[in-house]
């Protein structure tokens, strides 16, 4: 038989140089070039496509780090007490207490104290877990380690253990990732596996108020809280929402939340970006607002006194929890949502529908567009297969008339 030359793969893969190629990739291109005959080149690859993703997640990461310094301030003002922890200690040396009067830059400050170590955290953890598996499969070591430390951190509290970050990352990279292939072959997406994990096995460590704002004896709730408790009181018709002030104050974020979720304006902005740069397919986005507005008009038509979730619009759903991160930047998930153009948007209806099924039966568990992707991550399969079996069904049928 004969012996190959080692090619530029062989070495570009070898032992040893995977952190070293992946750092200098990021300055200088690969200088092979390719030997066999026709092919196609596109400048786009992962890479590329994991840095325009996390630009277009920029104006949520800005205004989540802004929002979680603004909610602290909140909560002080009323009553509340400064944060005994590092964090706090941190800031207060090199600026002084936060005051009620602290300006952008300073509550920028405060809450980038907050968010940085929880993406760190995150990104060392799924950093060190793609070297592990790089090393043994003797890949390339892919950029989407950054992408999904960013989402996962954008979705945790202000207050969340950096040793619950690690195991939630962890989980999700391992259990949902690595163990199936790596990257391309996963059909759960990592962060959401990771977020529900935790969400699952350490519930009182994510979801209560005391972990949403970074200061200690607050006992305010969010809005998801508050619906669910059937303290919340929603004007007739889904329109008229747009007169209300809080729904504009939930447009904007600024209200307690995960850090990156409460801004449904920037997380769209961002998410405009990425349906341009055609990185997210805009049938995806299409289906779950689609699937969610009929689910809620439904539930509002069929109405409930003891639910207050089956009164809220589908403008207010629309702005609460992680709904808008989720259907920009978790649905869209190219890996682990259907791949034909009809499945896409079956798949994208599957979950805006399960969203507003799970908020509605399960009001313990209002963040239902994590679960609800989840689960159609799932059906995402059979969804490709029912489509691929029509059209050979209706292609056979149109050849018999032929």
């Amino acid at each position: 038989m004969k012996k190959s030359k080692p090619g530029i793969q062989e070495a570009y893969y070898a032992p040893g140089s995977t952190i070293r190629d992946f750092f200098r990739s990021l300055f200088i291109g690969h200088g092979g070039s390719t030997q066999d005959g026709v092919h196609v080149r596109d400048a786009i690859d992962v890479k590329r496509t994991m840095t325009l993703v996390g630009i277009c997640l920029l104006p949520a990461i800005l205004f989540g780090i802004y929002n979680t310094g603004l909610q602290a301030q909140l909560a002080l003002t009323n009553g509340a007490h400064a944060a005994a922890d590092w964090h706090n200690a941190l800031f207060t040396l090199l600026l002084g207490p936060l005051q009620a009067d602290a300006g952008t830059l300073a509550l920028f400050a405060y809450g980038l104290g907050y968010f940085l170590p929880v993406y760190v955290t995150a990104l060392l953890t799924t950093l060190l877990w793609e070297v592990i598996f790089a090393k043994v499969r003797q890949q390339e070591l892919h950029e989407g380690f950054f992408v999904t430390a960013l989402l996962f951190s954008l979705c945790m509290p202000a207050n969340i253990a950096l040793w619950l970050v690690a195991v939630g990352v962890s989980f999700g990279v391992v259990v949902a990732k690595e163990l199936f292939g790596g990257m391309g072959y996963n059909f759960l997406n990592p962060a959401l596996a990771g977020l529900a994990f935790i969400y699952l096995a350490y519930p009182s460590e994510v979801t209560t108020s005391a972990q949403l704002v970074a200061v200690d004896g607050y006992s305010g709730a969010t809005t998801l809280a508050q619906v669910a408790a059937n303290k919340w009181q929603f004007t007739d018709g889904a329109l008229s929402a747009f007169a209300d002030p809080r729904w504009w104050q939930a447009f904007v974020g600024t209200e307690v939340g995960a850090m990156g979720e409460t801004s449904a304006l920037a997380i769209l902005l961002g998410g405009a970006l990425l349906l341009l740069t055609r990185l997210a397919d805009w049938r995806i986005v299409a289906g779950v607002m689609l699937g969610m507005m009929v689910t809620s008009l439904l539930f509002n038509y069929l109405g409930s006194s003891k639910n207050a979730w089956a009164m809220m619009p589908w403008s207010w759903h629309l702005v609460t929890g992680g709904f808008a991160l989720g259907m920009m930047f978790m649905a869209t998930d190219p890996v682990t949502t259907a791949y034909t153009r009809p499945g896409k948007l079956l798949f994208g209806i599957l979950v805006g529908v399960m969203t507003v099924i799970i908020r509605v039966a399960n009001v313990k568990m209002p963040e239902g567009i994590m679960l609800a992707i989840l689960f159609a991550n799932l059906w995402a399969p059979l969804l490709d297969s029912v489509v691929a079996r029509v059209n050979i069904r209706r292609r056979k049928k149109r050849h018999d008339l032929q």
